[in-house]
């Protein structure tokens, strides 16, 4: 089975630094990864190069297709952190989730059926059905970002990606969310979850990323999580391999 993400040598640089060097990954359909490393390590930079919304050195394939020259990538689907959202923006989640469909329209046509119909489907499988109507700056932390996953199934992405949708969220709705995480990938969307939370990557996870200026490690949470590892990662900030 090919990879619906191939990641080859990927790199951002801003200015005179390097943000993030050499990083090579595939993930398969359906596959729920999450993403480790420190604060300022290059998570989010990593997510937005591959979504193409930085400019980036590298290969960054999706469903076969090399998109390095293409910033609409709308088999892709990118979720910022809750800060990185305006949430006093007067949309309603209905509306936030319909601007999913945009892809599959020229900008002057109006929304059909079919797209309302998706909409719908699309809150319903995150647990949201009946919020349509509600402002966005009502919603709690894990009903945004179950919010922001109706938009990228209405988008039909085919990989999501998670910056920190975790980050301040209670245990009860981290549960519910990744219940919501284990429907979607079992009906074929791949998530990569970018988390600072050690403890929660060793229980929700059986693959892990880490980050750290380039990519540290790839494999299981025993072997990402090691000492040796951990060290690498976490003990020098922004420390590149030479």
């Amino acid at each position: 089975m090919s990879p619906v993400l191939s990641v080859e040598h990927l790199g951002v640089r801003y200015g005179d630094t390097d943000a993030l060097r050499d990083v090579s990954f595939a993930v398969e359909r359906g596959e729920l990864v999450g993403v480790i490393g420190p604060n300022g390590a290059g998570k989010s930079t990593m997510f937005k190069a591959i979504c193409g919304l930085v400019n980036h050195s590298g290969v960054v394939e999706v469903n076969g297709v090399h998109c390095h020259d293409r910033t609409d990538r709308m088999d892709l689907a990118y979720i910022p952190q809750r800060n990185d959202s305006d949430l006093n923006f007067p949309i309603t989640v209905g509306e936030l989730v319909l601007a999913g469909r945009r892809r599959f329209h020229t900008w002057w046509q109006r929304p059909t059926q079919r797209d309302r119909d998706a909409a719908h489907d699309a809150l319903a499988k995150v647990l949201l059905e009946g919020a349509h109507s509600r402002s966005l700056a009502e919603l709690s932390g894990g009903q945004l970002q179950r919010a922001y996953l109706a938009r990228a199934l209405a988008q039909q992405a085919s990989v999501v990606l998670l910056d920190e949708s975790l980050s301040g969220v209670d245990e009860p709705t981290t549960a519910e969310l990744f219940e919501v995480f284990a429907t979607l990938a079992g009906e074929g969307t791949t998530l990569l979850v970018a988390t600072h939370d050690l403890a929660l990557a060793r229980r929700r996870f059986n693959r892990l990323l880490a980050v750290n200026g380039t990519l540290r490690s790839d494999g299981t949470p025993q072997q990402v999580l090691s000492a040796e590892v951990l060290d690498t990662t976490f003990g020098s900030l922004r420390a590149l391999p030479h």
